[in-house]
């Protein structure tokens, strides 16, 4: 299975933006989704996660509010919608993917990884 990100970009502090995570080849192997992102220097961050069925959704303290996680099953594909962009969202952000039905920000638990979609705000 690969995940293919898109929709990054540069946008001004308080704009949104909304990234796409599309996934391709064994999608019955895929669950439990998530977004996360890393800043200049900094760690690996969770940012959302979402439970397959869209149901269930987890944010970081930082994004709650703020940014919204979904998933269209039916196109495979994985959003998230973030508003109210400050220069500290400024990362590069990851979807991810897991076999599990879980919700979780811990970057471990996931097995599959997109190629990554540069996010900056000034």
């Amino acid at each position: 299975v690969q995940l293919v990100e898109s929709g990054g970009g540069s946008v001004q502090t308080g704009v949104s933006l909304r990234l796409s995570c599309e996934v391709q080849g064994s999608t019955n192997s895929v669950l439990a989704m998530g977004w996360f992102r890393q800043a200049a220097g900094k760690e690996r961050e969770g940012v959302a996660s979402i439970a397959p069925d869209g149901g269930s959704t987890y944010f970081a303290d930082s994004v709650k509010g703020r940014f919204t996680i979904s998933r269209d099953n039916a196109k495979n594909t994985l959003y998230l919608q973030m508003n109210s962009l400050t220069p500290e969202d400024t990362a590069m952000y990851y979807c991810a993917a897991v076999g599990e039905n879980v919700l979780s920000l811990g970057a471990s638990r996931y097995k599959v990884w997109g190629q990554v979609t540069q996010v900056t705000v000034s």
